[in-house]
């Protein structure tokens, strides 16, 4: 009987996916232990937006969360997603703060560090990779799903053969914008399959509607694990529901060994949780339904909802659909890039001015330079040099690894925070997240009573 793996997604993409990532520690809690003997292979709970997230809105140490999650999980592995050379911040990291950063979340209780990159440039990978490997935990590369003239089968098969020969202990398709259709995935993880023998994960969002199929698709085919959410944050531009995938599954004779009573004791819980959160305004029910344009564009979620609240802060709400339209333009013109954090950023916001100013490029983003400059790796395809010119002018274009460019910087960000920082995981608050990482620790640290004056509550 052919087994297939649950990585469940709910403490971590799930909410990031339908409300910004604002589930909170104590809404967590109460279902942790029942979360831990459900029987997943892992449960993806720390990285992504959580980081940012817990210092900027949830008032958390995001350090703290991992250390109360692992005390709560102790029998099932705890999973981060990491933008490699990223890390959970938006530049390139000095490789010193890599080392460290990886170093600390396998200490503090991460056990499979799934690592991405936007450009799927291998050379953002390796230094995580290689850190990853030396604490012994396991270390998942991505491939960033997306279509393109140039984003075929033979050139995902190629990705994983150098993933591979890098020292991947896993392989995760993530198609962040789910459009891997069922007949692209039976092709992708069929292909995979006869260059490797390493686990194949597949993540998928449910934001196009066919994520149900696909993973179908893909289990016929022969994926290891797939992700998945409990139901009550699940659909939409999360991902499909935990409890359908595993009684469709264990209904066509495939182990998949989950505790099903215990799944529907958190829904419950979480049901009332979702309510909550659907009351206050956080979680948007927009964000609950499927989306076909996401086909036809090839926009994430996330990147949607972004999309038009920078549309409505303009005024210009009724041009969605010609942004949406501008987006496939904008991506081709800077050689494809997948769209997924940072590039859904700056090619939707690049899309968005192109369509408010009514003139293409006639303002163009400093990170769009950035990208055309080399300062984020290797674009898929090479961008048309009177494209690149036109916006950079004559400014050097680097080919080489970006962070090649980055002087060692953990010594001197250690010095700039000084006494606020108490441990070497406060230093990294303040390397990821400069801007909030002084109030954040002042705070933090504070006695109750000044707290309470400074600020008006308790923390």
């Amino acid at each position: 009987m052919k087994s297939v793996a649950i990585t469940e997604t709910l403490l971590r993409d799930a909410h990031q996916s339908l409300m910004a990532t604002r589930l909170s520690i104590e809404d967590m809690l109460p279902v942790l232990p029942l979360l831990d003997r459900v029987g997943y292979y892992s449960l993806e709970c720390w990285g992504g937006a959580t980081f940012d997230a817990c210092l900027r809105f949830l008032n958390e140490d995001p350090w703290e969360r991992l250390r109360t999650l692992k005390k709560n999980l102790p029998n099932t592995k705890l999973q981060m997603l990491l933008r490699g050379q990223n890390l959970l911040g938006y530049r390139h990291y000095s490789d010193d703060v890599v080392d460290k950063f990886v170093e600390l979340s396998a200490e503090n209780g991460i056990d499979v560090f799934r690592i991405f990159d936007a450009l799927n440039d291998t050379r953002n990978l390796q230094r995580a990779l290689d850190a990853v490997k030396r604490t012994g935990k396991e270390a998942q590369l991505c491939i960033s799903y997306t279509t393109s003239p140039v984003h075929t089968v033979d050139y995902y098969i190629a990705l994983t053969k150098q993933m591979v020969a890098m020292g991947a202990d896993s392989i995760c398709i993530k198609d962040m914008a789910g459009v891997l259709t069922p007949k692209d995935a039976k092709d992708l993880i069929g292909g995979m399959k006869s260059v490797t023998t390493l686990p194949i994960i597949l993540h998928t969002h449910a934001t196009s509607g066919i994520s149900e199929m696909t993973y179908h698709a893909a289990v016929e085919a022969g994926v290891d694990r797939i992700d998945t959410a409990l139901s009550p944050f699940s659909g939409g531009t999360s991902q499909p529901a935990t409890e359908s995938l595993y009684l469709a599954l264990k209904d066509e004779g495939y182990d998949v060994s989950l505790d099903e009573k215990l799944m529907e004791e958190i829904a419950v819980y979480m049901r009332t949780v979702r309510q909550r959160y659907l009351d206050n305004g956080t979680m948007s029910p927009t964000l609950l339904f499927a989306d076909p344009r996401t086909l036809i564009y090839q926009v994430p979620g996330g990147m949607l909802s972004n999309m038009l609240s920078q549309l409505k802060q303009a005024g210009a709400e009724s041009k969605l659909d010609q942004v949406l339209a501008e987006v496939p333009k904008v991506r081709k013109d800077m050689g494809y890039p997948p769209l997924v954090t940072p590039m859904s950023q700056i090619v939707g916001t690049q899309a968005a001015m192109n369509i408010i100013l009514g003139e293409r490029y006639k303002m163009v983003s400093k990170e769009v330079k950035q990208y055309l400059v080399g300062e984020y790796g290797k674009s898929p395809v090479p961008v048309d040099p009177e494209f690149a010119k036109s916006i950079i002018g004559e400014a050097e274009i680097y080919s080489g690894r970006p962070a090649d460019r980055l002087e060692p910087e953990l010594n001197k960000l250690r010095e700039e925070i000084g006494e606020l920082a108490k441990s070497d995981e406060d230093v990294l608050i303040y390397a990821l997240f400069p801007n909030v990482a002084k109030d954040f620790l002042t705070k933090k640290y504070a006695p109750k009573d000044e707290v309470i004056r400074v600020t008006g509550y308790v923390v």
